[in-house]
């Protein structure tokens, strides 16, 4: 059973326009491993990490998957929920999964969008709108701009969003890193500098007065220049 996505209404004037960081993210209904979604309401009040795919029975997605699979359990304690997308049929999907545990050890247990008719893929502008046709007869090389990380976060906003090229595997372990930056600065006033990680210092954000820096950093900070206003992180 070959069930389409069906996309919903773009939430920017013209489709074809690029998405940014803070757009809104283009919600849709669609066909899953899981059952048919809404995909705003699958969010919910979560973080969502959505991951794109140009074929399934590919062999660097394969390993992506796997991986992808072996570490939900991170993304879960940092309420982020994770769906896949590849440009083919739930059948496909299902098959592809029981090649995955058997090579990679990890059967994913989160959804995979089936998106035979390329519609999330044109919405999230990893296809162009005008691209005919369905994934019937499509390679992985007609599809490999569909290669693309999109961090969303509870408010629906697009919050990080990077494409890989089809050679080279994506680094996950960035993502947790990144969305632990991002979730970090939602709360508090600060920057990550280059590199961060978890329990590093951070920077005070250029929007802070020292005024008001004074009362939020009692401790203080260091300086090597005024912009560049150095603090431990919050919270540790």
């Amino acid at each position: 059973m070959r069930a389409p996505a069906v996309a919903g209404p773009s939430t920017r004037k013209a489709d074809a326009m690029s998405l940014r960081i803070n757009d809104i993210a283009p919600n849709f209904k669609a066909a899953t491993t899981h059952g048919p979604i809404d995909f705003h309401e699958w969010i919910g009040d979560q973080w969502a990490v959505l991951f794109s795919h140009p074929k399934d029975f590919t062999p660097v997605c394969t390993t992506e998957l796997g991986y992808m699979a072996r570490i939900e359990p991170e993304f879960t304690r940092r309420n982020t929920k994770l769906i896949g997308l590849s440009v083919d049929a739930v059948d496909d999907h299902h098959r592809w999964a029981r090649d995955i545990e058997e090579t990679q050890g990890h059967l994913p247990k989160y959804p995979m969008i089936g998106d035979h008719d390329l519609a999330v893929a044109k919405l999230y502008n990893m296809l162009p709108a005008e691209e005919p046709g369905t994934a019937t007869g499509r390679t992985a090389a007609t599809n490999a701009t569909v290669r693309s990380v999109f961090v969303i976060g509870p408010d629906k906003r697009i919050k990080m969003m990077m494409t890989y090229p089809m050679t080279s595997g994506r680094n996950f372990d960035e993502i947790l890193r990144v969305i632990d930056s991002i979730q970090l600065t939602a709360q508090h006033k600060v920057a990550t500098p280059a590199n961060w990680k978890p329990g590093e210092d951070v920077i005070i954000a250029g929007s802070v007065s020292d005024d008001d820096a004074k009362k939020l950093f009692p401790e203080g900070w260091r300086a090597p220049k005024p912009y560049l206003r150095i603090v431990k992180q919050p919270g540790r």
